[in-house]
């Protein structure tokens, strides 16, 4: 079992049981503010001092939220806000869920710009290309899209049933992406939005394969795992300067894209603001300004998702969106993980937030809502 996986099955399996927990109402927005609340925000953040310190401050105290461990808020690349719960601090790494996501989307967009991989043609997945295989027909942009069609289930009941968690926590755990690759079609390519972590897990095994030239080398654990921590040292992590993160890899090599990679909240703020200004950390553009875009383009098949990254729009019918369309602007888009973590983007508010804690899924709706009210208080250009 990966390493530190082992202390995180207990709160995922609880879940059902914490979704109808209620919460008191907030506290009063007129009370006093505390010092260390105050201090959490610089001076000059570019809107009130006071306004900004009681919505990060609220994040943290209002029950409703919650338990939030992390905030850091970014505006015109200056952090003009910090806070941290007691237990956490700017040198803790804090695992990413499914922000994780986000990291592999670039990686894939990094190795298409290499020629690599080809964004419109047949996934390279080697268990679907024999002959008259329709999953054969599956392409990487449907992947990132998460549109492939595969049978995927994210959410089940009971939930130890669902894909996700059958992948990563038992009997998919030793080789998880030969689990998602397995498992077959229940609607044509591109025709349905299906959210999912193992289409990730796909994608990470799909770039790995890319890294490691020599084939017959591509299923040996150590040469895999080797390619994919240099890739993302050298290309990502390094030049971006997110020095503290720590991927996560199954017993057969493949990076944890969808759901496992560890960084301080301050690295997560970095990650951002690569986002922010399209792909470009000082000057030098890590990956092309076009790809960006892509992952910030809505899917044909959910309006509220890009590829591999939510979008702050109305999701289309019958699927499903994790943002705050209406508040913000529509151009804001967000790293989103399991139980409350977010790196939010607005390039017209050149702003980045990270809230990183523990809000179950039932409970998200006023958390959602609080990060909401942070965000409207910067205006866009």
């Amino acid at each position: 079992m990966p390493r530190f996986l082992a202390p995180l099955i207990a709160p995922l399996l609880l879940l059902p049981a914490l979704w109808g927990c209620s919460h008191s109402a907030a506290p009063a927005s007129d009370s006093p503010l505390s010092p260390a609340a105050l201090a959490a925000v610089k001076a000059d953040p570019g809107v009130g001092r006071e306004r900004l310190a009681r919505a990060v401050n609220r994040l943290f105290t209002d029950p409703a939220m919650a338990e939030t461990r992390a905030v850091i808020v970014m505006h015109g690349g200056r952090m003009v806000a910090e806070r941290y719960a007691p237990g956490y601090t700017p040198q803790t790494r804090f695992v990413s869920w499914s922000m994780a996501k986000s990291i592999t989307g670039v990686m894939i967009g990094m190795l298409i710009a290499d020629g690599r991989l080809r964004l419109n043609e047949s996934a390279p997945v080697p268990a679907w290309q024999r002959p008259g295989d329709p999953r054969g027909e599956i392409t990487l942009k449907q992947l990132l899209q998460m549109r492939s069609g595969l049978n995927h289930t994210e959410a089940g009941d009971p939930i130890y049933s669902s894909d996700e968690v059958r992948m990563l926590f038992r009997d998919g755990r030793d080789n998880m992406a030969a689990y998602a690759e397995a498992q077959p079609l229940e609607a044509e390519p591109g025709a349905k939005f299906e959210y999912s972590t193992a289409t990730t897990v796909i994608l990470a095994d799909i770039a790995t394969r890319a890294l490691v030239e020599n084939p017959a080398l591509a299923e040996n654990p150590a040469i895999r795992r080797r390619a994919m921590d240099e890739f993302l040292r050298t290309r990502l992590f390094e030049p971006i300067g997110m020095h503290s993160m720590v991927p996560e890899y199954d017993r057969f090599g493949t990076l944890i894209g969808g759901s496992l990679i560890h960084g301080t909240a301050r690295d997560w703020a970095k990650f951002g603001e690569f986002l922010r200004a399209g792909g470009s950390v000082r000057g030098a553009q890590l990956i092309p300004r076009g790809w960006i875009d892509f992952m910030t383009h809505p899917s044909p098949r959910n309006a509220a998702y890009g590829a591999q990254i939510w979008l702050n729009h109305r999701p289309s019918k019958g699927a499903e969106g994790t943002l705050f369309p209406g508040h913000g602007p529509a151009s804001l888009f967000s790293c989103v993980g399991h139980l409350g973590q977010y790196v939010i983007v607005s390039p017209r508010q050149d702003l980045v937030i990270v809230r990183l804690g523990k809000t179950n899924d039932g409970d998200r709706a006023p958390m959602v809502a609080g990060l909401a009210k942070l965000v409207d208080l910067f205006p866009a250009r």
